[in-house]
């Protein structure tokens, strides 16, 4: 657990270190941000799974 802890921790500060300084937008942070729960294996990892899942089903459909 306590891995798993440092590495969420450790993505998120490099999420905020790169959106500070301008390396990549909003968007980029928010899909970085959430590989970070699914790598770390945390408690959100389940949810966030299922939801990039979902979402990539869903670009999948669009013609």
């Amino acid at each position: 657990m306590i891995v798993s802890v440092s590495a969420a921790l450790l993505f998120g500060v490099i999420t905020v270190l790169l959106v500070r300084a301008q390396r990549v937008s909003a968007g980029s942070a928010v899909l970085v941000w959430m590989s970070g729960f699914t790598v770390a294996g945390t408690g959100l990892a389940d949810p966030v799974n299922d939801g990039l899942t979902a979402l990539a089903n869903y670009v999948s459909t669009i013609h």
